[in-house]
């Protein structure tokens, strides 16, 4: 009987000891109401369905947008300054400029981070705006690099207008919970 009653007691403090997590079908369907009208609908529910993160409030949603947009940025400084050596003098000077902006890139995308962090109500407008700059900064970057391709053609280019295209979309969708972030605190 005692062990009875130390196995139950046991199961009840482990239980509720236990947080219990949200269902799946709950953050997907937070993700989905939210991504259903960003810049890319499918890719922004793709990459955030599948964060590994919290995902429960818009706050969250925003981060990970920023996080998604941060590491594919990375991604493709690495493979720009590593893997693509250009052919032509002007294809050297485009990928260098591109290397510039996508760096600047990684840098405005990361102080938006910090800034989605730290979140306080009293300089929550002025944080907001930061992280809508950086980010639109960041975006820019991306349109910038692949304006130094023009007039160059070749597999260059279409590389780097293939990974500089997925980064701007996925920076855009950021921007977008953001943007929504900013619209929910009102």
């Amino acid at each position: 009987m005692e062990t009875l009653f130390f196995l139950l007691t046991t199961l009840l403090l482990i239980s509720s000891s236990v947080k219990s997590k949200p269902d799946a079908a709950s953050d997907h369907d937070l993700v989905r109401s939210s991504c259903v009208h960003a810049s890319y609908p499918s890719l922004c529910f793709r990459t955030l369905s599948s964060y590994s993160g919290p995902a429960d409030t818009p706050r969250d949603l925003a981060q990970a947008a920023v996080k998604v947009s941060l590491s594919r940025a990375r991604k493709v400084s690495t493979f720009l300054t590593t893997r693509v050596t250009g052919k032509s003098q002007r294809e050297r000077v485009a990928l260098s400029d591109c290397v510039e902006q996508i760096s600047d890139s990684v840098e405005e995308l990361s102080k938006t981070l910090r800034e989605l962090k730290h979140l306080r109500g009293e300089t929550f407008g002025f944080q907001m705006s930061n992280a809508q700059t950086w980010v639109s900064a960041a975006l820019t970057n991306e349109d910038t690099c692949l304006d130094g391709f023009e007039g160059v053609d070749g597999k260059v280019k279409s590389d780097v207008k293939k990974k500089m295209t997925n980064v701007a979309k996925v920076t855009s969708n950021a921007l977008y919970m953001i943007n929504r972030l900013n619209e929910s605190r009102r």
